[in-house]
């Protein structure tokens, strides 16, 4: 895989961050999980539900010390961000990136989650929510995830 980089952008290759001073391209010659500074997320933008979960996902990615960790709220947060959206193809969406981080390929559930995002702006929008994060620590767990993909399956 070809990679082109502009003068001074980032890239985190398999947990560990890069920048080159000049335009370069890079070429990798076996697996690697890597992302692209454009596909970065600060915590300042996880303003939706989505973003949080992008987030969270975000972080097993660059930081791979830290992967048991952030598994275990990415699967607290899917289950609580389910349980907000009705939406089928939200709903569907949430589905397949779970069984995507499941797998570790964790660049392609990345990419299903900014797809979902038209979905989700549009959703919160017609109702009026505010983008505020949902995510509590302290909620009870209550295995949403399963119960909505069930009702929802084709």
């Amino acid at each position: 895989m070809n990679l082109s980089l502009r003068a001074n952008e980032k890239i985190y290759i398999n947990g560990a961050i890069l920048r080159f001073d000049r335009k370069v391209s890079i070429e990798l010659l076996n697996d690697a999980t890597f992302l692209l500074e454009a596909h970065v997320i600060q915590p300042e933008q996880t303003t939706t539900p989505l973003r949080q979960l992008y987030f969270v996902a975000q972080t097993m990615l660059i930081d791979p010390k830290n992967l048991d960790t952030a598994r275990i709220l990415f699967d607290r947060m899917l289950m609580d961000t389910a349980g907000i959206f009705e939406d089928a193809t939200v709903l569907g969406g949430l589905q397949r990136i779970d069984v995507l981080i499941a797998e570790k390929r964790y660049f392609e559930a990345l990419k299903q989650l900014r797809a979902l995002y038209a979905a989700e702006a549009a959703i919160l929008a017609s109702s009026g929510q505010a983008r505020e994060p949902i995510f509590d620590e302290t909620a009870p767990k209550t295995g949403v995830v399963a119960a909505k993909f069930d009702s929802h399956a084709a």
